[in-house]
């Protein structure tokens, strides 16, 4: 079972190369969806980690992902400016998911 990165930047992806999980770096809506689907289709990957910006600009294509699909686990992960709030977003996950808001 492997890690696999989406990133918006090259940072990112240098320092989990470093730590011996490979990745892509993306900038568009279209690349995101597309590298997810092909993350998605290697049964070696278990988890994809994520970028927050581009979990923002895929947000219900993730979603949607997250509640049909068993593997891979998507993760969010901090951006190298480390703006994400990550029990921000458990909490929209959950309520969206149960219907109850935390």
């Amino acid at each position: 079972m492997k890690f696999f990165l989406i990133s918006d930047n090259t940072d990112t992806q240098m320092g989990m190369r470093l730590a011996g999980i490979e990745g892509v770096v993306v900038h568009t809506k279209e690349e995101v969806e597309e590298a997810l689907e092909k993350a998605s289709q290697d049964k070696d990957i278990a988890i994809v980690l994520i970028t927050h910006e581009l979990v923002n600009m895929c947000y219900d294509h993730i979603y949607r992902i997250k509640l049909s699909c068993t593997s891979p686990l998507i993760v969010e992960i901090p951006d190298r400016h480390a703006t994400s709030n990550i029990s921000d977003t458990i909490s929209k996950y959950v309520a969206q998911a149960v219907g109850i808001k935390l």
